[in-house]
């Protein structure tokens, strides 16, 4: 089920592109009227991978500075927030999380603008927000997001494309479904060779990038067991690169932009000390092992990136003895309070 829900990832994401036009631009306008002071984004696990990505949109686009809400700071601890001039932006597939609907509430009692992005869109989450807008990406099966992920990240871009009236990056949008296409046609084989025996991975990304490799590390545990960490590009010297011995494998997501040329240098010095290096890049990039066909946008990269590792992912997880599909101790819809 993950390989094929990964698969028509390009479908929805058409689905999703040809309808609620009306609604984002609506939206869109509200949010020009509207003078924020800054954002708060409301998510767990790829969800709050997708908001790490619209907050990167809304910082670098925007200039709005965006916090990732601790959401115990409401449900356990009661602190008193400020909500005014604020945008309480919220992600999630069910909809149904206390401690992801609660936040919202309290939000938009306290006068904030609240958007969420649900694929459930008769979910609590949704009536909690004034501004829904659903992620058209129909149901999931599958215990690991994927379909639902990269819808979420395409929601996001069509808010801030429509917020800021950005042309360009609504034609990028247009042409994301071919993009995710050839995506999936990526051959990827080579990671598979190099993480079917492996005990422990580090992923890198930066800026703009970084939220895909926060997910990749997550989907590494979810679906084969392989102990995986996510980092900054700009970290890995802060100390993990202690963790380095001859054959260690480093996924590093290069993805087009300002960070581009320090991960690739990056990984030509994690081979020159020993580090078994799956460098994914664009076809220009040199020294690639990994393809990333490029989207119509640079900004829109990480989304076609993070298909590419999907289907990677569900095929590693089958040549690790495991199930995809049924990971060990999860469930479909997680509650926390």
């Amino acid at each position: 089920m993950m390989l094929e829900e990964a698969l028509s990832a390009a479908d929805r994401v058409a689905l999703q592109l040809s309808e609620d036009a009306g609604r984002y631009a609506q939206l869109g306008r509200h949010l020009r009227a509207t003078p924020f002071h800054n954002a708060v984004t409301v998510a767990r696990g790829s969800s709050d991978h997708a908001c790490g990505y619209l907050a990167y949109l809304i910082m670098a686009r925007l200039g709005r500075l965006v916090t990732s809400l601790p959401m115990s700071l409401l449900t356990l601890y009661k602190a008193p927030l400020r909500c005014e001039g604020l945008l309480a932006l919220a992600v999630s597939q069910s909809g149904q999380s206390p401690d992801v609907v609660e936040p919202m509430r309290y939000f938009r009692a306290g006068g904030a603008t609240t958007v969420a992005l649900a694929n459930d869109i008769a979910s609590p989450l949704a009536a909690a927000a004034e501004w829904a807008l659903p992620l058209r990406a129909g149901s999931e099966r599958s215990v690991a997001a994927t379909k639902s992920f990269i819808a979420s990240l395409v929601a996001g871009a069509r808010l801030v494309a429509e917020w800021q009236q950005d042309a360009a990056l609504q034609a990028g949008l247009a042409a994301l479904p071919d993009a995710l296409r050839r995506a999936a046609r990526a051959d990827w084989s080579a990671a598979i060779e190099v993480l079917a025996p492996a005990r422990n991975i580090m992923v890198v990304g930066r800026g703009i990038g970084f939220p895909v490799a926060l997910e990749a590390a997550l989907k590494f545990k979810e679906t084969s067991a392989l102990q995986a960490e996510a980092f900054s590009g700009a970290e890995i010297k802060h100390g993990p690169m202690a963790l380095i011995e001859d054959g260690y494998p480093l996924l590093i997501f290069a993805t087009r932009g300002p960070a581009q040329a320090g991960l690739v240098t990056l990984a030509d010095e994690m081979r020159g000390r020993g580090a078994r290096v799956l460098l994914a890049a664009p076809p220009d990039v040199a020294g690639r092992d990994l393809d990333l066909p490029p989207a119509a946008h640079p900004d829109l990269d990480p989304i076609v990136a993070i298909q590419a590792f999907y289907v990677m992912a569900a095929h590693l997880s089958r040549a690790r003895g495991m199930d995809p599909d049924q990971p060990r101790h999860l469930s479909k819809v997680t509650r926390t309070s």
